[in-house]
């Protein structure tokens, strides 16, 4: 008897217990509950946490946008910002490339040397042999796939270290461009042709730069009012619609504002078009398809991904091609600028800046983490302190250490924000 009221009196004690315990729950879940509130509780525990996201880059543009702003009043002026987006879009597609490569904790040294040869390939071969140019522009990005498929395979294959590799690859592809090229050096591309209109083609009806911005703006909202729907009927915690709402506005202010910059000079850029699609297209891969998830995985860890069933070879020798299409595609960019092919394609800090501006963005050096958002946040920052300094005469060396500085106290940010996450318990 004494037993059976000790062990109604434990239960009663538990149950007395659990009445008053306080239940743990993750923060995160509580947000979509809490309204506003919880969103402020959210964005402090993140801070408190480590988990920055894309904050410290767009403060910084904020930051960089007034400074030269207070020097000179044309730097966000329309002429100007129009022509900073057309010169970053080259740079910031090859990024693109580079983040699926950082996510998976690698480097590729080649980006820059493959970019020229897929230049110089599609000038010899539309120019001096007469191939229609969208073949040649085809057999041109083929050229960057094929020499990211053979970084791949010696790496995933053969062991060989991704830095080596790439090294090697950006000594070699630079000779064969020059190779290509020959004696003369320099190609000219046709001024009417494809190639030179992803650079110099604007929509001037300013119905094309309005309808981009409602698309986004749009599509935006319509995603998110999904996401939600989604949620509730699976039991989750969602955002409220009046957050849903204030989310779209804080989109839409800074979308329809570049778009009536823009329509006060020449209008949409297709550059600036072509870029948003890829980054766009590429973050729905990255983040929404089973090989996103797997590459993120064997950013975080190698063997857990391999004994998890991912076939480890083909994800890294895939991430390695794509970063091989996405330095011909910026190669082909960077070629419309200049309207030629030359020996310097793909030379000077374009390898550096593709790298920095992905890091820059957000993507972490240290793997598993990144979007493709970080390219195009980061190729932003570079190319505003070249326009910036561009406009007040000083010299490039000056933008080098600037630059330099920049993607050290970004690194920094990372290292800090990794382990402050780790000291939370959440890296």
């Amino acid at each position: 008897m004494t037993t059976n009221l000790s062990k109604a009196d434990g239960a009663e004690g538990a149950g007395g217990a659990a009445e008053g315990a306080v239940i743990a729950v993750d923060p995160r879940l509580l947000v979509r509950q809490q309204g506003f509130k919880g969103y402020l509780d959210e964005f402090r525990r993140k801070m408190r946490s480590g988990e920055l996201g894309s904050l410290p880059v767009i403060v910084g543009l904020i930051i960089i946008g007034l400074v030269f702003q207070l020097q000179d009043s044309a730097f966000l002026g329309a002429e100007n910002l129009s022509n900073l987006f057309v010169t970053a879009a080259g740079t910031g597609l090859i990024a693109v490339g580079i983040v699926f490569v950082l996510i998976l904790g690698e480097i590729d040294l080649s980006v820059g040397s493959v970019s020229g040869l897929a230049a110089a390939v599609f000038a010899v071969l539309n120019i001096n042999n007469g191939m229609p140019e969208w073949a040649a522009l085809i057999l041109a990005l083929l050229t960057g796939t094929v020499a990211g498929v053979l970084h791949g395979f010696f790496f995933a294959r053969i062991g060989v270290p991704a830095f080596v590799v790439t090294l090697a690859g950006l000594l070699g592809w630079n000779g064969l461009m020059l190779q290509i090229l020959g004696s003369n050096g320099t190609i000219n591309l046709d001024d009417s042709g494809l190639v030179a209109q992803l650079t110099n083609y604007y929509f001037t009806d300013v119905a094309a730069a309005y309808g981009l911005a409602t698309v986004a703006v749009l599509a935006f909202l319509g995603l998110s009012l999904l996401d939600s729907r989604r949620r509730e009927a699976a039991g989750v915690p969602s955002r409220p619609l009046s957050e849903t709402v204030l989310r779209t506005v804080v989109l839409a202010v800074p979308a329809y504002l570049v778009a009536w910059l823009l329509n006060q000079y020449k209008g949409l850029p297709l550059a600036v078009v072509i870029f948003l699609g890829v980054v766009v297209a590429l973050d729905f891969v990255l983040r929404r398809t089973t090989y996103g998830r797997q590459v993120f995985a064997l950013g975080g860890s190698v063997e857990a991904a391999r004994r998890a069933g991912i076939n480890v070879a083909f994800v890294r020798i895939s991430v390695f091609s794509l970063a091989g299409t996405m330095a011909a595609v910026g190669g082909m960019f960077l070629a419309s600028q200049i309207n030629a092919a030359n020996q310097s394609s793909g030379a000077g800090s374009l390898l550096m800046n593709a790298i920095a501006a992905a890091v820059i963005g957000g993507t972490s050096l240290f793997g598993g983490r990144g979007k493709t958002w970080s390219a195009l946040l980061g190729v932003l920052v570079i190319q505003s302190i070249a326009s910036g300094m561009a406009l007040l005469g000083i010299a490039s060396a000056v933008q080098y250490m600037i630059t330099g500085a920049v993607l050290l106290a970004a690194v920094v940010i990372d290292s800090v924000s990794r382990r402050t996450q780790r000291t939370a318990g959440r890296a």
